[in-house]
C-alpha cells in the first residue's frame, strides 16, 4: 500500500511540475495563458484516452507490470522536457507523460480494491489519493525554488528522478488475486463490460469528476501565477506558498474525506456522495473568497483558498470508494478508466484550457476599459483574477450533481449484487 501511494504521490509530482514553472515557461516561450492552458490539456486529452484500454489490460493481466512500465515512461518524458527548444516538443513530452500516467489509477485502485475490505476503503483510497495534493505540493515547494536557482530546465529533469527508484521497490511487491477482499464469495460479474455504462449512479459521478477536475486542474495550473501577478510574488515564494496550500489543505481534505466516508457508509453506502455534495457546497464561497482578494491580503487569500481546496479534497475518499462499491471487482479497473476519460475529456482538460482563454479575454477587457493599447502585466493580472471565479461557480455545479448520485446509488448496488454469481 505505501509503495502504491508513493507511486501516486510521484505521478501527481511529475504531473504538476509544469504548474509550479508557467512563468518562466511563458516567458522564454512568448506564450499566452491559452497555450499554457493547452500544454496542461493535451497531457489530459492524451492520459484520457489511452486509459480506457489500459484500464482493460489492468482488469486481465498484471497490475505489477504496467505499473512498472507507466512509470519508467512517464518519468522518461518528463526529463525530456528538460531538452525543449520550442513549444512544440514541449508538448510532446507532456503527450509521453500522459500516456505513462494513464496506467496509475485503474491499475492502484483496482489492486487497493484487492487489499481492503468495503467498510475500509474510503480510509485507504484517500491516503492513496493523498498523492494528489501531497505531489503537487512537493511539486510546487521543489520545481519553484530549483526553478528559480537553476532554471526550469533543472526542475524539470529532477522531477523525473525519485519515481524511477520505485520500480525495482514496486516489482518486489506480491499483487493480490482479483476479489480477494470481497466480504462474500459472490465476486464475479459475468455480464458484458459495456453493461457498466448503464448505471445511474456512474453516470452522475462521471458528471460530477468533470466538474471536479476542471477546477482541480484549473487551480494547479493558475494558481502559482496568481500569486506572481496578483498579489507580487516571485517564482520561488509562488512555488512555495502553493505548495503549502496543496499540502495542508490536501493533507487535511483527503483525510477528512477518508475518516468521513467510511463513518457515514456505516448508516448507508449513499450517505458518502451526500456527505460530498454538502462540503461542495460549502467549498463554492469560500474559493470565491479567497480569490477576489485585493492586492495587499494575499495571507488571506492563501488561507482561505487552503481551507476550499481541503474541501475539494474530500471528493477521493468518499466518491471514488463509491465507484468500487457499484460495480464487480472484475470490471473495477475498466469502470476506473472510463470513469477517467469522461472526466479529464469533459472537465480537466477545459480547465486549464478555458480558464486560460478566459483570462485573456477579460485581460483585454481590462486593456480596453483603461483606454490601453498594448497588454501589460496589470491587465493579465486582473484577467487571471476575473477568470478564477469560475472555480466556486463550478462548485455549485459539483455539490447538485453528487446529490443526485446519491439519489440512484442504493437501487444501482443491488442490481450489482444480483448479477454477480460465485466463483
Amino acid at each position: 500500500m505505501l509503495v502504491l501511494s508513493a507511486i501516486n504521490l510521484l505521478n501527481f509530482y511529475d504531473r504538476q511540475a509544469p504548474g509550479a514553472l508557467v512563468e518562466p515557461m511563458r516567458k522564454e516561450f512568448h506564450l499566452s495563458d491559452t497555450e499554457i492552458g493547452l500544454l496542461g490539456s493535451i497531457f489530459i486529452w492524451i492520459y484520457a484516452v489511452i486509459g480506457v484500454p489500459l484500464g482493460r489490460v489492468a482488469d486481465v493481466w498484471s497490475r505489477k507490470r504496467l505499473l512498472a512500465l507507466g512509470v519508467t515512461v512517464w518519468s522518461a518524458l518528463t526529463a525530456a522536457a528538460g531538452l525543449a527548444a520550442s513549444f512544440n516538443f514541449l508538448m510532446f513530452t507532456r503527450c509521453g507523460v500522459g500516456v505513462g500516467e494513464a496506467v496509475c489509477a485503474p491499475a492502484g485502485t483496482s489492486w487497493i480494491g484487492d487489499l481492503f475490505a468495503a467498510h475500509r476503503r474510503s480510509r485507504v483510497l484517500s491516503l492513496f489519493m493523498l498523492g494528489v495534493p501531497v505531489g503537487g505540493a512537493l511539486s510546487f515547494l521543489l520545481c519553484g525554488p530549483i526553478a528559480q536557482a537553476w532554471g526550469w530546465r533543472t526542475a524539470m529533469v529532477s522531477a523525473a528522478v525519485p519515481a524511477l527508484l520505485l520500480v525495482p521497490l514496486l516489482l518486489m511487491l506480491q499483487e493480490p488475486a482479483r476479489g480477494a477482499s470481497e466480504e462474500q464469495p459472490l465476486t464475479v460479474d459475468r455480464s458484458s463490460m459495456w453493461l457498466v455504462l448503464r448505471i445511474p449512479t456512474l453516470w452522475w459521478i462521471i458528471l460530477s469528476g468533470a466538474f471536479f477536475n476542471f477546477n482541480m486542474y484549473a487551480l494547479a495550473t493558475f494558481l502559482p501565477a496568481f500569486m506572481t501577478r496578483v498579489h507580487g510574488y516571485s517564482v520561488a515564494r509562488s512555488g512555495v506558498t502553493t505548495g503549502i496550500v496543496y499540502l495542508i489543505g490536501g493533507v487535511c481534505g483527503g483525510v477528512l474525506g477518508g475518516q468521513l466516508g467510511d463513518r457515514v457508509a456505516r448508516r448507508s453506502l449513499n450517505t458518502r456522495l451526500s456527505a460530498a455534495a454538502g462540503i461542495a457546497l460549502i467549498s463554492a464561497p469560500l474559493m470565491l473568497f479567497g480569490v477576489m482578494q485585493p492586492v495587499g491580503q494575499a495571507v488571506i487569500a492563501l488561507v482561505v483558498i487552503a481551507i476550499a481546496y481541503g474541501g475539494f479534497n474530500t471528493y477521493y475518499g468518499c466518491v471514488y470508494s463509491s465507484i468500487q462499491d457499484i460495480v464487480a471487482p472484475n470490471q473495477r479497473g475498466f469502470t476506473m478508466s472510463v470513469y477517467f476519460m469522461a472526466m479529464y475529456l469533459c472537465g480537466a482538460s477545459f480547465g486549464p484550457l478555458l480558464t486560460g482563454g478566459l483570462s485573456d479575454l477579460m485581460a483585454k477587457r481590462a486593456m480596453h476599459a483603461a483606454g490601453a493599447v498594448g497588454m501589460n502585466e496589470t491587465f493579465r493580472a486582473v484577467g487571471l483574477q476575473q477568470a478564477m471565479v469560475i472555480m466556486p461557480v463550478l462548485s455549485v455545479a459539483l455539490a447538485i450533481v453528487l446529490y443526485f448520485a446519491s439519489r440512484t446509488m442504493t437501487k444501482d448496488v443491488a442490481r450489482r449484487d444480483a448479477r454477480m454469481v460465485a466463483v
